[in-house]
């Protein structure tokens, strides 16, 4: 599905000081931020061999979001300079932060194994003009659990303007490259990638530009004025969460003293891998995103902890 909402550059530069020394500074080997989880119980061990993939596994669950406090906010961002912030930055930001509190949503299968990441990784589609015929890509941001939401503003707004200004990339290239291979042979390269994720010996520029290989996937269908839908999740790579959102509703309800009010709100719907935490978990996270979602200004701080996965 496509997140068509318009989305300009708001970045800054960083000016990295040459090293006093004179001699070229060593490159350091960046550490991976994803490891086993070998503590889990034993039930959650062996269901990754009793479901074997993830659309077997997956969930649904749909909620309905308040908008008012969060277009307020989302004003005061644009007055603040964010002249382009939307609702898509917020919603990443507010799952970013329930991340950090509930770091087993950053987990994935791989190997029939639970694995989890210390950073999050996020998936989405774009269009580089709204209309029927313009062609759509996957664009990946990677942030740590304690960013704030200008961080996400402004590492989403440059990946997608350098998407923009210059179609094509990676993805692209290396999906245009595929589609030119016979059938049988691009079934055979297909299986082969399959075989090596599920070994965790792919190349890690494959998954660096793999919209597969992420955190979560986010996806707008406010821009069509649709309600959200229910997006299956992916058999190949790590994505173990589907999120999707609507456009704005307005609707009249009856207080408790008979009054009436108009009450605006949002669809949002979840498809989640049940083999990654169970239900309780799942549902405590949601209560958080929503109470992080009625008071969004937390999210111009960076959190006071950001809780760590189990060993």
């Amino acid at each position: 599905m496509s997140e068509l909402e318009t989305l300009a550059p708001e970045t800054t530069a960083e000016v990295t000081p040459a090293p006093e020394s004179g001699k070229p500074e060593k490159k350091k080997k960046r550490k991976s931020t994803m490891r086993r989880v070998k503590t889990i119980s034993p039930m959650a061990m062996i269901s990754p061999f009793i479901m074997v993939n993830r659309v077997g596994s997956q969930n649904l669950i749909t909620d309905r979001i308040p908008v008012a406090k969060l277009e307020k906010y989302l004003k005061e961002k644009q007055a603040e300079g964010m002249k382009n912030v939307s609702m898509m930055h917020l919603l990443i930001a507010a799952y970013v932060r329930t991340a950090a509190q509930r770091p087993a949503l950053n987990r994935f299968i791989r190997g029939q194994r639970v694995w989890t990441r210390d950073e999050v990784e996020i998936a989405l589609t774009i269009k580089k003009e709204m209309s029927l015929e313009s062609p759509d890509t996957v664009v990946k941001i990677t942030v740590p659990r304690d960013a704030t939401l200008q961080v996400i503003y402004e590492e989403l707004n440059r990946v997608i303007t350098e998407y923009r200004d210059n179609p094509g990339g990676d993805f692209d290239d290396t999906a245009k490259f595929l589609s030119y291979l016979p059938s049988v042979v691009l079934k055979f390269v297909v299986w082969l990638l399959k075989l090596l994720d599920y070994f965790n010996l792919l190349p890690k520029f494959l998954t660096n530009l793999s919209p597969f290989h992420c955190s979560f996937f986010i996806t707008s269908m406010g821009s069509l004025g649709i309600p959200p839908v229910f997006h299956h999740l992916y058999d190949f790579g790590t994505c173990p969460v589907f999120v999707s959102f609507g456009a704005k509703q307005r609707s009249y309800e009856v207080n408790p003293d008979g009054s009436v009010y108009k009450h605006s709100y949002m669809d949002l719907t979840v498809v989640t891998d049940e083999r990654i935490c169970d239900g309780y978990y799942f549902a405590s996270s949601l209560k958080l995103l929503k109470g992080i979602l009625r008071n969004p200004w937390q999210l111009d701080e960076k959190p006071e902890n950001v809780q760590q996965d189990i060993r």
